[in-house]
């Protein structure tokens, strides 16, 4: 797989608080990764280290194959947009003055491009309003505008959705939609809004006291919160030759336990079991939520 961005047991250390612990984690190329985890957990550390705003204490990444070491990893961080935990606009500059500000700033060699991006965004009709009358929904978008001056193809997200309402919640996620299914960018988004994130995010990585619990895709995340059957048996070598008999989904957790993933005849699963010499002693439905998943890896509360 094709990555855009790996870390190697990176780390980050404030005096005598690690805010980053052996930090391992791959963004796929085209992903949109969810980067899930309790406030202070160390998401918005590790975005800090990607931008170059930090640098690590120990460990390292690597940024379209490029080390965190390398000189050039300049040239790397340029494919690169980030909105950092609140945007970084002029507030008393309308949204375009702001991007024609970005663009200088980047050294591009003129507007070419405004227009669009404003559009991309849902901000052409701002006119000559200034950013400061802007809903905090409006600010959010006119700070990924000025992230993705320069044509990156990587976009890093803190937090996008904070204080917003949830008009502009759903406008928020159309357009990270809309940028990662029509212009090909990668997304990086850190949060820990698991329903929202659910709706958007092809990827997971779930952080817990800057170290990483556990990523994996939507796909398998799916399948770990399905509903299913959880089972209590006293043999599961036999339960799965009654359950490949039957033609059912079932995972092995243990030698006596079992998740099913299909409704099931109890009786009759009772029946083949004791033929087979295996006695059935609990039946437990599951339907697990992310929320719980979450909760399941890292426990409750806060790390602030």
């Amino acid at each position: 797989m094709d990555y855009i961005l790996t870390t190697n047991a990176l780390g980050k250390q404030y005096k005598h608080f690690k805010a980053l612990n052996g930090l391992t984690m791959h963004v796929p190329k085209g992903a949109i990764y969810g980067f899930v985890g309790k406030n202070g957990a160390g998401k918005t550390t590790l975005i800090r280290l990607i931008c170059g705003l930090q640098e690590p204490t120990e460990g390292g990444f690597t940024l379209y194959g490029m080390n965190n070491t390398d000189k050039n990893i300049v040239k790397a961080r340029r494919r690169m947009g980030a909105v950092v935990e609140t945007p970084s606009i002029y507030l008393d500059m309308t949204a375009e003055d702001n991007l024609k500000q970005q663009y200088r700033i980047l050294g591009l060699p003129d507007f070419t491009g405004i227009d669009e991006l404003l559009k991309m965004v849902g901000l052409e009709h701002t006119g000559k309003k200034k950013a400061k009358n802007f809903s905090l929904g409006m600010k959010q978008r006119l700070g990924i505008a000025i992230a993705l001056a320069g044509d990156p193809d990587f976009l890093v997200l803190d937090e996008p959705t904070n204080g917003l309402d949830p008009q502009g919640i759903i406008e928020m996620r159309d357009l990270i939609l809309k940028l990662n299914r029509e212009h090909q960018i990668t997304v990086l988004i850190s949060s820990h809004i698991l329903d929202e994130l659910s709706r958007l995010a092809t990827h997971y990585g779930i952080i817990d006291n800057g170290r990483m619990v556990k990523e994996l895709s939507a796909t398998e995340l799916e399948a770990a919160c399905r509903k299913c059957l959880h089972v209590e048996v006293t043999n599961t070598i036999a339960l799965a030759r009654v359950l490949d008999g039957m033609g059912l989904d079932y995972k092995i957790l243990s030698q006596t336990e079992a998740d099913i993933f299909a409704k099931v005849n109890i009786s009759q699963l009772t029946m083949a079991l004791a033929k087979e010499g295996c006695e059935l002693i609990a039946v437990q439905e599951r339907d697990e939520s992310l929320e719980s998943y979450f909760i399941s890896l890292v426990g409750g509360g806060s790390n602030d």
